[in-house]
Parts: C-alpha cells; sequence; structure tokens
C-alpha cells in the first residue's frame, strides 16, 4: 500500500496512537519515589561554575548553582544526544556529559550505580522499565512540567509513562520494527512467510554469506511469532502476572513457526547481531531485514534501496509485533534535579523530537511533531505505521523485567538446539513464575 497524502498519513499516525493507548490502566499499579531517595547519593557529575539561566530562572525552575548533567545514552543514539547537550549548554550554561548505556540496560544499571553516587542525572529507556524503575525508587516524578508534557505528547505515550496515576517520564518517541527490504532484490515485498520461504529457493546462498531474511535474535523480535498466532506475555491487557500466555497452544504452534526459520537461516542466535545485518542488507546480501526506525537514517546514509513493508503473515494472520513509547526520566540520586528537568524538557521539545526524526528516524510523541508534514510526508513510514496498527504494546508491570531473560534463552534453546517448543516454553514460564513469587 503507498499513501502519499498527508491527510491519510495524518490518520495513521492517530492510528498508532490509538493502539499504544491500549496500554491504558496497564502501567499503573505501585508507589512513586520515596522523597528519602531524592536526597541519597549524588551523581558522579563534576561541578561547575557554570551560571544559572536567567531564563530558567523566570521560569521559576532555577538550575541548582554550579549544575553539570550526566545523561546516559544508547551508542547509535549518542551523536544526536551530544548535539542536544551542546544546545543546551549554549542556552541555558549548563555542561552536559554523555555516556554510553543501552536503553534497555539503564534501569538495572541505574539500580547499583544511583545509589553508589556513580549514576546519571538523567536515563533513557523502553516504556516497559517504568513499573521497576518506580518500585525501585530510581526516578522523579515529571512534576513541574507536568501538564505541559501531557498537552503536547499523544495520550499513548503519556500512558506509557504514567504508573499508579503519576507521570514520570518525558516521552521521546513510539515505535515498533517492520520489514525492510532491499528493492534492487525484491520488487514486490513478501506479504507471508510462505512468499519468504518459496523467495528463499533461489536467493539463499548461505556458504556465500547471501540471505533471504534477517532479524535479531532477541525476545524483543521473537516475540511476534509467539504472539501472532495467539500467545501473549501477561493476560488481561498485559497487567495480569498470574495469568502468563507464552506456553499457551497458539504460541508453542508460533514456535514451530520459528523454529522452521532456521532452515533458511543457518545460524547461531548470538551470530544474528544489529550490525551483521546492517552489513549484509547494505552490501546487497540481505533481501529482507527486521528493523526498526532507528535504523532509517543510517540505511539512507549507506545508499541502499530500501522500503518498508509491515512483517510477514503467519498461517494468513497479520503478524503482531511489540511496540513501545521511550522517553526520559530524571534520576532519583540527581545532585542537579532542577537541571536535569530543564534538560529533558528540552530534550523532548517540538523542535528536537522534529530533529531526532530528520536525522535518526525516529517516530515523534510529540502530536505537533508528529503532524508535520516532514513527517506525514516520508513514503517510508507507511510501512512502520500498518505495523503499529498490528502491534501490542510491552507490558510496564515490574514483572515484565523477569520475562526477558527466561524467554529469550528458551528462543535460543529451540532454535540453536532443536529444543521441543513446548518443552522450551514451559520451562520459560515456569522461571518467569518463580521469578514473580519470589519478588511478591
Amino acid at each position: 500500500m503507498k499513501i502519499n497524502k498527508t491527510i491519510t498519513m495524518m490518520a495513521a499516525l492517530t492510528l498508532m496512537a490509538g493502539s499504544l493507548a491500549a496500554c491504558g490502566s496497564n502501567n499503573n499499579g505501585n508507589n512513586t519515589s520515596s522523597p528519602e531517595a531524592s536526597s541519597a547519593a549524588p551523581s558522579s557529575s563534576e561541578t561547575s561554575s557554570a551560571p544559572a539561566s536567567e531564563e530558567a530562572a523566570e521560569d521559576e525552575l532555577a538550575p541548582e548553582a554550579g549544575a553539570t548533567l550526566v545523561v546516559w545514552e544508547t551508542k547509535e543514539m549518542i551523536p544526536r544526544m551530544e548535539a542536544i547537550g551542546k544546545e543546551f549548554t549554549d542556552k541555558f550554561g549548563i555542561p552536559v556529559k554523555v555516556e554510553e548505556v543501552g536503553e534497555a540496560d539503564q534501569i538495572n544499571k541505574l539500580i547499583n550505580d544511583g545509589p553508589a553516587g556513580i549514576g546519571p542525572d538523567i536515563v533513557i529507556y523502553p516504556h516497559d522499565n517504568l513499573g521497576k524503575a518506580v518500585a525501585a525508587g530510581l526516578i522523579l516524578p515529571n512534576d513541574y512540567f507536568e501538564e505541559e508534557t501531557k498537552a503536547d505528547n499523544s495520550d499513548a505515550a503519556i500512558t506509557a509513562f504514567t504508573f499508579d496515576g503519576v507521570l514520570y517520564g518525558y516521552p521521546r518517541s513510539v515505535e515498533t520494527y517492520a520489514m525492510f527490504y532491499n528493492k534492487d532484490l525484491v520488487s514486490t515485498p513478501a506479504k507471508s512467510f510462505d512468499e519468504i520461504f518459496e523467495f528463499a529457493k533461489t536467493f539463499n546462498d548461505t556458504k556465500n554469506n547471501k540471505y533471504t531474511f534477517l532479524f535479531e535474535q532477541n525476545f524483543y523480535y521473537q516475540y511476534s511469532f509467539l504472539a501472532t498466532p495467539g500467545g501473549y506475555v501477561y493476560g488481561n491487557g498485559g497487567v495480569d502476572k498470574n495469568d502468563i500466555g507464552l506456553n499457551n497452544d497458539a504460541a508453542i504452534k508460533g514456535a514451530e513457526t520459528y523454529q522452521k526459520l532456521k532452515e533458511i537461516i543457518p545460524m547461531k542466535t548470538a551470530d544474528a547481531t544489529f550490525d551483521i545485518k546492517k552489513g549484509l542488507f547494505t552490501s546487497g546480501n540481505l533481501a529482507y531485514d527486521v528493523n526498526g526506525p532507528w535504523a532509517i537514517a543510517d540505511y539512507k546514509k549507506s545508499g541502499v534501496n530500501f522500503g518498508i513493508a509491515p512483517l510477514p503473515s503467519i498461517d494468513g494472520k497479520a503478524n503482531v509485533s511489540f511496540s513501545g513509547v521511550k522517553g526520559f526520566s530524571v534520576s532519583a540520586f540527581s545532585q542537579y534535579p532542577n537541571a536535569a528537568k530543564q534538560f529533558v524538557h528540552f530534550a523532548t521539545s517540538k523542535e528536537q523530537q522534529l530533529k531526532d526524526f530528520e536525522e535518526l528516524g525516529t517516530l515523534p510523541s510529540n502530536k505537533e511533531a508528529a503532524a508535520d508534514p516532514a513527517v506525514t510526508a516520508d513514503p517510508l513510514l507507511v510501512g512502520i505505521l500498518e505495523q503499529f496498527s498490528n502491534s501490542t504494546p510491552m507490558p510496564a508491570i515490574p514483572e515484565m523485567g523477569n520475562v526477558w531473560t527466561p524467554a529469550q534463552s528458551a528462543m535460543a534453546d529451540i532454535w540453536d538446539n532443536n529444543k521441543d517448543p513446548k518443552e522450551a516454553l514451559d520451562n520459560a514460564v515456569k522461571q518467569i513464575q518463580d521469578a514473580n513469587a519470589a519478588t511478591s
């Protein structure tokens, strides 16, 4: 499907917000950070004689004297974050240092580094980590800019970063993954995995590093194989930790489809990495790459002629991917919480989200940015938006943290060791249940 008219793309973006709105009350269920957490050990930021900004003072949120900030950022986003930091420093006179920590690892790392006084002032993470962060008292509520943040961003994004009725985050982007395809190798993208297997008969040449279809082997992507037939993580929209659907009959059937793919991808799960896929795709040795909007900018720079389509259907059913919201939070251990709040407000503005989109391909959570012609007229977004309409948001309850390792290990066992899908998934669910019980 090709959609070029702005009004149609606007409708698709609205649909995206509606899909994520299913988070609803799913993200609620724990207490806010304690006052004591706010005065805990300071960050490792070095002191500075930077003056407080007159603009911030007029806004009644004057940054602390001598404030400097440390932001944790994932590797591929660091150049962009450093540019935001420079703009912020030029405007407010507050130095910003960016340190590399993967988004998925930040909350776990903050659990130890925050109390030790070596953590950051600001973290950036996917919303499924919110429950764990709140339960551990790691982050501060978005209080000063709460109303403005709610007014500026989609309901879905606000819901995703709200826990127990309290807004903790400053949304940055919304996302899911879809199927990137090399237009020089594929004239019409496959609509089903049956078509993928058929195309592989003539295209695959794995001895010479030539592959039809690749995806990163972690549970964020593997989940689609279990969810499409009818599996799920937690029941009742992602909030019932006692109802785990990763080993129901539908999920087991999906795992069998996943296992069959090894016929055309004879590669260990540990070898199916982002960098491997990127190299194969940009060199013309990979026809289909499962990826997200974060890869668009690099692929454009590489010169590869590519398009984006929804994921292939499984047994006639539209493929169900994970979707999520990424955003900022201020660490409860920051020595400079006012300056940190000022920074995240600046970094998530309409202007900065549009720059994120232009340079990185991320989809804005800011409503005005999402409706900007620069976003709505981009044909590459069509496939992402179509896939988003079939996605399900990652659960954000604290128990989601108990899912990733057992589930990914089970899928690796199914793939690498040809383990019976039911046995592997039953084992994963048992591990998740035990972990949930231990933390109740």
